[in-house]
């Protein structure tokens, strides 16, 4: 029998140890080569392994096993044949890759469970308007579902059916190196840090207006849209060089001041909060920014970020606005000395020229490091950025004004 080894292979520098986040595939089974097996977990991100060979399966770690970068974790039997009805990919004699699919086999019963429900026909409408997918008991005749049925269902509510509420039971999970090391992180920053934040709000309208005439144009031509965004880092580009004590960092007893800014963006992955980086953010335009951005939250949520792609950011901007957040105070990320919070836009009354509007408002928050940013420097910085958001025009003459450029001022 010919087997070939699996190995972990190497998260990034000074990692000597991964943890076995879970099996893709079961042992026995058989896989494709270049097909993803096995994912793992590091104290600085997620990666998968895929089989260097087709073949039989055999696991050797089991998931939750802390094990060596370079230990051999699983094997794959090479000399096995794919079992009828299993994709295999051969080469051809250009080398080219080739599917051969099997024949589907039809299964028992491809009908959906809620399509054998009985009900009448008002309990159907109801349970239709409200996309209610889970099982509820009928008390009619032959425990036909009536319209009290699916009304007393929804009053209780449907926690009891996904397994919380009504017992006392527990569940305790062992915790990811990743999350482990995001929570010692952060505690730190708390420590070691003289944090601050301050707070200011942003008029919406100008970045709406643009949104609605030029995206149309946008997703045809580039396969996306601008989002808020992508305005925040642009304009926060140009904020960061009138005040570059926002885009530095500490080493020792020397500040650092960044002549570029690679803008980290906090995502949320299916493991936890990440931070892909935007290099060189400066020299990109809105739509390039955009494009970006989409292409590592994209990488994020299925766990292909590469370390170099989350490390080495000068400046982080966070949006809880995405899940509802009015207000927050963000934590800085470290080494970086500040960090911008977006929050949700919100229409608001507020006064223009003497009279009272409802405008699009949004709450911004920048948390600093009070040991090299002055209040002075965090208050201008975030004014800065809340001219250029409100006045988009700004942001392509340096934070100016064109009549200003105009008139030499």
């Amino acid at each position: 029998m010919a087997t070939i080894d699996i190995k972990v292979p190497s998260p990034g520098e000074s990692i000597t140890e991964v943890t076995i986040s879970r099996w893709l595939k079961k042992d026995g089974e058989y896989v494709n080569k270049d097909e993803e097996v096995l994912e793992i977990d590091s104290d600085k991100a997620t990666l998968t392994v895929s089989a260097e060979q087709a073949g039989s399966l055999k696991t050797i770690a089991k998931d939750g096993d802390v094990v060596k970068v370079g230990s051999a974790v699983g094997k794959i039997d090479t000399e096995a044949k794919a079992p009828a009805g299993k994709k295999e990919e051969v080469k051809d004699t250009v080398g080219s890759k080739q599917s051969v699919i099997a024949k589907e086999q039809p299964t028992a019963n491809t009908k959906s469970t809620s399509s054998n429900v009985s009900a009448t026909p008002l309990a159907k409408k109801i349970i239709e308007e409200n996309k209610i997918t889970q099982k509820i008991l009928g008390s009619g005749e032959n425990g036909k579902i009536t319209k009290d049925d699916v009304l007393k269902a929804m009053g209780k509510g449907f926690g009891g059916e996904k397994g919380f509420g009504g017992t006392r039971d527990e569940e305790r999970k062992q915790m990811t190196p990743l999350r482990k090391k995001l929570a010692q992180r952060l505690v730190a920053v708390k420590n070691q840090t003289a944090m601050l934040t301050t707070f200011n709000e942003v008029d919406m309208s100008k970045i709406m207006e643009l949104r609605a005439k030029y995206n149309p144009q946008i997703e045809k031509q580039l396969d996306t849209k601008l989002g808020f965004m992508s305005f925040f880092t642009k304009a926060v580009c140009e904020a960061l060089q009138l005040f570059p004590a926002v885009n530095a960092m500490i080493d020792g007893e020397e500040i650092v001041y960044h002549k570029f800014c690679d803008v980290g963006i906090a995502v949320s992955a299916p493991k936890g909060l990440l931070v892909p980086v935007v290099r060189n953010a400066e020299v990109l335009g809105l739509a390039q920014i955009e494009l970006k951005i989409k292409e590592l939250a994209l990488k994020a949520r299925d766990n292909k970020l590469s370390m170099d792609e989350m490390t080495g950011g000068t400046f982080t901007i966070t949006n809880g606005g995405v899940f509802g957040s009015l207000m927050s105070t963000p934590i800085i990320n470290p080494p970086q000395v500040a960090i911008l919070g977006m929050h949700n836009v919100v229409e608001r009354p507020i006064a223009v020229n003497g009279k009272v509007e409802i405008r699009p408002m949004m709450y911004v928050a920048l948390s600093y490091d009070h040991r090299i940013i002055d209040g002075r420097e965090s208050v201008g910085f975030l004014v800065k950025v809340k001219e250029m958001c409100e006045n988009p025009s700004r942001m392509l003459f340096g934070g100016k004004d064109p009549m200003e450029i105009v008139l030499g001022l």
